[in-house]
């Protein structure tokens, strides 16, 4: 029967000429491989697969026969390396070689060949049939085995992907001390499985696109239908749309791609490598962006408050989140403004330092050759280099060798009467509050802007500081993450969103959304959930 059917197939044959085929290869020089199609000569089909891939060595091209039919021809075309080659062997190829032998009578009679290759045949769960190469190439390279069969006019498409991937550790630049260790890997299926692990909804949905003319790299949107915004998740999809570029690597080509203001130093896309702080903002009304290659997930919109919070605050009781947020808060005012206000007070303002205080700082600073704008920058630079050197160097030595390194040059340094022993204080105050930011993006951000009010600081004393200040206001003020204003919840003010701003409210407080991120389905929780004490309930039922 199986004979029958093969045969019925191979009467088909359309026929192909060099005209067609030059159109073919015009056709996919231009790149638009969705108006080729898969013809029913194998040997057409495999001259089209090898002139595109380049007869690269790595793609294996395995040809057969279908049991004993002299006709049946067959051929299997893959990736060495990105291929189960166990299952290819026992599933695909033993089953198509050995089993259509035996044409016997327990298939149902005039069941076509199509049905019965997907259903008794291909012992696999991912099997789809195509006719157009793009299907067909696409598959290949992302690491499919396509089977061809000579006489249909169609592919089918097999999933049988398997290589070498990173396993789920724990983030390296998020850590914390109560909450989940895993992290992100460079896999987006692994990735799009920790976060539905956590997140066990219906509504959860991955939109899949390819971004990259070269290297068709796959993006997945996440968003929680219901809750985020249809107009949020239009434009996310339109502004990834049309990102037309060879290619993309990491999620920060993205980034880069997406935002609103591409001038600003702040940013406006949030990056992470934790499932759960990815799963918290699906919560509240955002949309994250996965990307094939690289663990860091982005998340929009966001606002200034969004980068100083850790998964850990929510952790924690609400009054220790909420203290060590507003150390956070003090630390980043610390980091930006200390070495400005030094410069400033120093240089033009010597009458606001307390006499005592001012004479210590005079003693210290005799025969230093420098101004005090100069030594900061000096020693900011070299702080700067030490933190570059740590990140780069091995991770057995980098440690220790910056630590060194700060003690010797900054001992040096005040020994030499290059600086004063004052202004290495300073600096390493301000390098250990920097520190304290949970982004590293948004931490990179306030470091950069810190030179220019130094230099402020050093021509205009405080008044420069207030104008540097001023100017950030204002330009945090108008800026924008894809709608969301930056200071949202503070400017404009909205007093129901600062118990989650401000200060981490207890979690039987928090009934709602972001008022400016969710418009619809605001309600996150019942109302009245605030524990009661056992006694204090009971004395209230027995009035």
């Amino acid at each position: 029967m199986l004979v029958k059917l093969l045969t019925r197939a191979f009467k088909r044959k359309p026929a192909v000429n060099a005209l067609s085929k030059q159109i073919e290869q015009r056709v996919y020089r231009s790149g638009d491989l969705n108006r080729i199609y898969v013809t029913a000569f194998l040997k057409d089909n495999l001259a089209l697969l090898k002139n595109i891939l380049g007869q690269s060595q790595d793609v294996i091209f395995r040809s057969f026969r279908l049991g004993q039919a002299e006709q049946a021809e067959a051929a299997i075309v893959y990736i060495e390396g990105m291929v189960d080659i166990n299952v290819l062997n026992n599933n695909i190829i033993r089953p198509l070689m050995t089993e259509l032998c035996h044409p016997g009578g327990k298939h149902a009679a005039g069941e076509s060949f199509r049905e019965l290759l997907t259903s008794s045949i291909l012992t696999v769960s991912n099997v789809h049939d195509t006719r157009v190469m793009h299907d067909v190439v696409a598959g290949i390279l992302y690491g499919d085995v396509i089977l061809l069969i000579n006489g249909l006019e169609q592919a089918w498409v097999i999933d049988l992907k398997k290589w070498n991937m990173r396993y789920v550790t724990e983030p390296s630049a998020e850590v914390v001390v109560r909450g989940p260790r895993e992290g992100f890997t460079e896999t987006l299926r692994t990735n799009t499985t920790l976060v539905r692990r956590k997140l066990r909804s219906p509504n959860l949905n991955f939109d899949f696109l390819n971004i990259g003319r070269v290297t068709a790299t796959e993006v997945s949107i996440a968003y929680i239908k219901g809750i985020a915004s249809p107009d949020l998740i239009a434009e996310v999809k339109n502004r990834l749309q049309r990102i037309d570029t060879d290619g993309v690597l990491e999620s920060g080509y993205l980034e880069e791609f997406i935002e609103d203001d591409p001038y600003s130093p702040f940013p406006q896309v949030l990056n992470t490598e934790r499932p759960d702080k990815v799963v918290a903002s699906l919560l509240e009304g955002r949309v994250a962006i996965l990307t094939d290659g690289t663990p860091f997930a982005l998340i929009v919109p966001v606002q200034l408050t969004a980068f100083m919070t850790s998964p850990e605050d929510y952790y924690e009781r609400y009054f220790i989140g909420t203290a060590i947020l507003w150390v956070r808060y003090i630390a980043m005012v610390t980091s930006l403004l200390l070495p400005s206000l030094y410069i400033a007070v120093i240089t033009f303002h010597q009458e606001m330092i307390p006499a005592r205080l001012l004479i210590s700082i005079t003693s210290y600073h005799q025969g230093v050759p420098f101004t005090a704008l100069v030594e900061t920058l000096l020693l900011e630079f070299v702080f700067e280099v030490m933190r570059e050197a740590s990140v780069r160097l091995p991770r057995q030595v980098g440690q220790t060798v910056t630590i060194a390194g700060a003690l010797v040059i900054g001992q040096s340094a005040v020994m030499a009467g290059l600086v004063s022993p004052l202004i290495v204080i300073l600096v390493a105050t301000t390098g250990l509050a920097s520190f304290t930011n949970p982004s590293y993006n948004f931490g990179i951000s306030m470091r950069l802007l810190r030179f220019p009010l130094m230099l402020l600081a050093g021509t205009l004393g405080l008044v420069g500081v207030i104008f540097g200040v001023l100017m950030i206001t204002i330009h945090l003020s108008g800026l924008r993450s894809f709608g969301l204003p930056y200071l949202s919840a503070l400017a404009p003010l909205h007093t129901g969103d600062l118990k989650d701003v401000l200060v981490r409210s207890p979690w039987w407080a928090m009934n709602y959304r972001p008022v400016d991120i969710v418009r619809r389905n605001r309600r996150r929780q019942a109302v009245g959930l605030k524990p009661v004490q056992v006694g204090a309930s009971r004395r209230k039922e027995g009035r």
